[in-house]
């Protein structure tokens, strides 16, 4: 019902405000192009890309999580109100998506992750088919993701053409230093340590990246609940392997890590909580985990620190 009534909604939106078929590339040629994004990752590559030539708004502020996020009537007024809309897709945006994936039949719509080349995408048997959507914890994947983004911008405003790219290069330049950053803290770890317990299974792209056994207590996506069994089996896990720390993460709800880690302590090994992770959702914009770039080095340092503290 709720899908019914918004894109009811959106149609009749979009019909009264004329958006009906794409801005002429000459129309945005001269004035700033309104980039509307859905999390914050995917908000701040757009920022760094199209630089002074865009006004990006993204629906999806700090501690939101995608897959669960519903749009607003307000949502769609600023769908049709935007040159080009920009997210992230493989069903990331959950609900979301249906209305996205309509919306590109009369606006430039972009969902930049399913521009990376599917051999390089993770498929895990639990998620029915699809792909895991969680590619910007690979810092190189993400810049995919990127140049997605860069090629975009040029389709729709080809006059600045070398103001995306020039912006892109450097951005990319930025993330290429990052991955090596983050490959030398990681190397403070000894491969049989790297174990990283989570409150959903969002972080497999960068156990494939940096050499971590990665297991979420929820699944990929956050609509599916952990059980009771769920819990034990991890807590066992845990125990078996002494794992030191386990993570909570800010667009989860903390009951189920505390859950995890109440049952791990009943089994007499004492797990701590090594800190929070930013999965979904980038930090506070006035934090340091504002930006992609901070929200990833902050993730990497938090789990550094708290594994190279055994629980043995």
């Amino acid at each position: 019902m709720y899908k019914r009534i918004l894109i009811t909604v959106l149609v009749f939106v979009l019909a009264g405000t004329g958006c009906i078929q794409n801005q002429p590339e000459k129309d945005v040629a001269h004035r700033i192009i309104h980039v509307l994004t859905t999390t914050g990752m995917i908000t701040d590559a757009v920022r760094h890309v199209g630089g002074e030539r865009v006004k990006v708004t993204g629906l999806m502020g700090p501690g939101v999580d995608p897959h669960l996020y519903k749009a607003s009537e307000g949502d769609v007024r600023r769908m049709a109100m935007a040159d080009i809309i920009i997210y992230n897709g493989l069903h990331l945006e959950g609900k979301l998506t249906e209305v996205l994936e309509r919306v590109s039949e009369r606006k430039r719509t972009v969902a930049a992750a399913e521009g990376i080349p599917s051999d390089s995408l993770m498929a895990p048997p639990e998620f029915s088919g699809m792909y895991d959507p969680h590619i910007w914890f690979d810092v190189r994947l993400w810049t995919a993701v990127v140049r997605t983004i860069r090629n975009a911008l040029i389709g729709l405003d080809s006059t600045h053409a070398d103001v995306y790219r020039n912006n892109a290069a450097q951005y990319i330049g930025e993330l290429t230093r990052l991955d090596g950053e983050l490959r030398q803290l990681i190397a403070r770890i000894p491969v049989e340590q790297r174990i990283l317990i989570t409150a959903h299974d969002a972080f497999n792209y960068f156990g494939r990246a940096y050499q971590f056994r990665v297991k979420g207590l929820q699944g990929i996506s956050t609509s599916a609940e952990a059980g009771a069994r769920d819990v034990q089996e991890l807590a066992q896990f845990i125990v078996d392997h002494r794992v030191p720390s386990i993570f909570m993460e800010t667009s989860v709800p903390f009951r189920n890590i505390e859950a995890l880690q109440a049952a791990v302590h009943a089994r007499g090994f004492q797990v701590k909580i090594g800190g929070h992770l930013y999965s979904d959702a980038l930090g506070d914009p006035n934090s340091p985990a504002g930006t992609y770039i901070g929200m990833i080095r902050h993730n990497v340092q938090t789990i550094v620190s708290s594994l190279m503290r055994r629980g043995d």
